[in-house]
């Protein structure tokens, strides 16, 4: 494989120039989040292809260095001569470097139910068929930031339904799910492109790779907030007998804003009785909306020890009805859980506390593992797939139906995916889709981005739409027709 910008492409694709048939002239190939049954999730966010596109396939990314080095390299990796050299050389000839391939795709941001073709892939010069499912290994992953917007979008529509529930409206729900993931991910790239796709839908996190791959390749100049938290380290160097003067020193250094204070370090019950509701009580209640204190649990049942933490604050701070008849803690305390979070777990947690009469507006949620890496290509079925291919300029449509699993089944020809007449959307496939009522939409042009979205865009593409709120409609397996934006403020 050529090193296009970096190596990023699997080793097989090496060799699949010598195996087409020897007059093909063009291949196209699309990528989909194959339907499941039985599946959690029922429709995908589409999200990261300009990430990809800018980094790695944008420009001229042939280069002779480049071509020499791959050549060197595939020599002593396959111990034979493999590498098309030849046609390197002429991509480099023929198009400065540039590559000569057309790439379809759905608006980013946009959601979409799973089986449906999200891009499409092919070669622009007869000469360089090969090309099209080259760059197939960098491309597919792209599974990666599809599933994390979804998941996260998943978890919007989880607290979106009990704030709404409990306290009548949506205010702060862009702040409810802060990304505490960085350190839990595989590498640098993988925290970038897993915090920023968190950021389509939430504007809270610590992931400060997400916000600069936001900031650099989505033109939002700050994409999301957090504030001063403290850590075990910082409570527990103190010593278990000075746990009150860690906390009062918290309180000192950021007087102004809200600042969250991990409280579990050797009893949380008696941290939140005995400390933040009597010996730190005064010093509490100064503070404001504005600087409210943030507590957080981090050890023992997620749900159990919430609802004990918020009892006991109610009896030492006390609390106030809503209009919708459910308690809500003083605005200058709340709590946040970041301990055992998932999809499953944060909504058992807001059903008990509904329960119990606790509005969601006392409560935020952080989430590692969970949203950027207990997750797989599995998750959503992501595949890469031919399905058009021509020879000596002849069309046909080409599939893949294997007899042992029916599921892995391809779409046959060229792809375009429209709204239907019962507004639900739908791929075309054999190429018998009408172009004006195509979603898909050129973006990347024989090396040329064509399509620029900024952040701002794809979180408008993403936002929740009024019947997903609703219970009966939560995660369905149909779009909604008639749909109406409730919230899209960042």
């Amino acid at each position: 494989m050529l090193a296009i910008k970096q190596y990023r492409f699997n080793l097989p694709n090496i060799t699949h120039y010598k195996q087409y048939p020897p007059s093909v002239n063009k291949i196209y190939s699309y990528f989909e989040c194959r339907r499941k049954k039985g599946s959690q999730f029922s429709e995908v966010v589409f999200f990261g292809l300009q990430y990809l596109l800018k980094k790695y396939l944008t420009g001229p990314v042939v280069t002779e260095e480049k071509i020499q080095e791959a050549k060197l390299f595939y020599q002593m990796h396959f111990r034979q001569t493999v590498f098309d050299e030849e046609g390197w050389r002429k991509v480099l000839e023929k198009y400065d470097g540039r590559l000569p391939i057309r790439i379809k795709a759905v608006p980013e941001g946009r959601v979409i139910p799973r089986g449906n073709v999200l891009f499409t892939v092919e070669n622009t010069d007869p000469d360089f068929f090969w090309l099209t499912n080259y760059i197939e290994t960098m491309l597919v992953q792209m599974w990666y930031p599809i599933t994390v917007a979804t998941i996260s979008r998943e978890f919007k529509k989880i607290l979106a339904k009990h704030l709404r529930a409990t306290s009548g409206n949506l205010e702060g729900l862009d702040f409810k799910l802060h990304d505490f993931g960085y350190r839990g991910v595989s590498s640098q790239e993988s925290a970038a492109l897993g915090g920023a796709a968190h950021l389509v839908n939430f504007c809270s996190t610590d992931t400060v790779a997400g916000l600069l791959m936001a900031q650099h390749y989505y033109s939002c100049p700050m994409a999301g907030f957090s504030i001063p938290a403290a850590e075990h380290s910082t409570i527990i160097s103190w010593g278990r007998s000075r746990e009150k003067e860690a906390f009062e020193r918290i309180l000192d250094q950021f007087s102004s804003g809200p600042v969250s204070v991990v409280s579990d370090s050797y009893d949380i019950f008696k941290a939140c009785k005995q400390i933040w509701g009597d010996k730190l009580k005064e010093r509490v209640m100064e503070r404001s909306q504005d600087s409210c204190l943030v507590i957080r649990p981090d050890s023992g049942d997620p749900a159990e020890t919430l609802i004990e933490v918020i009892k006991i604050l109610e009896q030492c701070f006390g609390c106030s009805v809503n209009s919708m008849g459910y308690k809500v803690l003083p605005s200058y305390l709340r709590i946040i859980q970041g301990d055992g979070i998932d999809l499953r777990s944060v909504d058992e947690i807001l059903q008990k506390l509904t329960d119990e009469g606790w509005s969601a507006e006392n409560v935020f949620f952080g989430c590692g593992s969970a949203l950027l890496q207990k997750l797989n290509r599995d998750t959503l079925n992501c595949a890469f797939k031919c399905s058009y291919v021509e020879t000596n300029g002849k069309g046909m449509d080409v599939y893949k139906q294997p007899v042992t699993d029916p599921s892995k089944g391809s779409k046959r020809g060229r792809l375009s995916l429209r709204r239907n007449s019962d507004g639900f959307l739908e791929t075309v496939e054999r190429g018998a889709g009408k172009p004006e009522e195509d979603l898909l939409v050129t973006v990347f042009e024989n090396g040329v981005l064509l399509q620029d979205y900024t952040l701002e865009e794809i979180r408008k593409n993403a936002r929740l739409w009024e019947e997903e709120v609703s219970p009966a409609q939560h995660n369905q397996d149909q779009e909604p027709l008639d749909q109406h934006i409730i919230n899209g403020l960042h």
